[in-house]
């Protein structure tokens, strides 16, 4: 009976070894690499890891090379089709064109998330993430 319930766990990562993922982490960034290992907690180690940014049709990498991620800043963990991966109808360009725009981007964001905040606090009792009642 026990084998029809889904398995969820971090050991559900152990076919993604050795492949190429793509991690969003909580601040927004955007890594890729290969998976070389992870634990219980879903922290991962990736290796010839890169940094990705877009803005409209264009992209531009950073190289990290061994990143070690702890497991409550992912957000999402796919594997990279590397058949299409070829395929995406995207530029690359140069890390210092397009971080000046990327950086723009962040701060505006991260300021509409501020305002949000601000209102749901106000308004309706919210506590600010890392503020007082934010802990477990």
């Amino acid at each position: 009976m026990d084998s029809l319930i889904p398995f969820t766990t971090s050991g559900s990562l152990v076919d993604c070894v050795d492949r190429k993922m793509l991690v969003v982490l909580r601040d927004g960034r955007k890594l890729q690499g290969v998976l070389r290992s992870y634990d219980q907690f879903a922290n991962l180690v990736l290796e010839d890891t890169v940094e990705r940014i877009y803005h409209q049709d264009v992209f531009a990498e950073t190289w990290l090379g061994l990143f070690l991620i702890r497991g409550e800043n992912v957000v999402l963990l796919g594997e990279i089709d590397l058949d299409k991966e070829d395929e995406v109808p995207l530029r690359q360009v140069d890390w210092s064109v397009l971080e000046p725009y990327h950086k723009q981007e962040t701060a505006s964001k991260k300021r509409r998330e501020d305002v949000k905040s601000q209102v749901l606090y106000e308004e309706k009792g919210f506590s600010k993430e890392g503020g007082e009642g934010d802990g477990y």
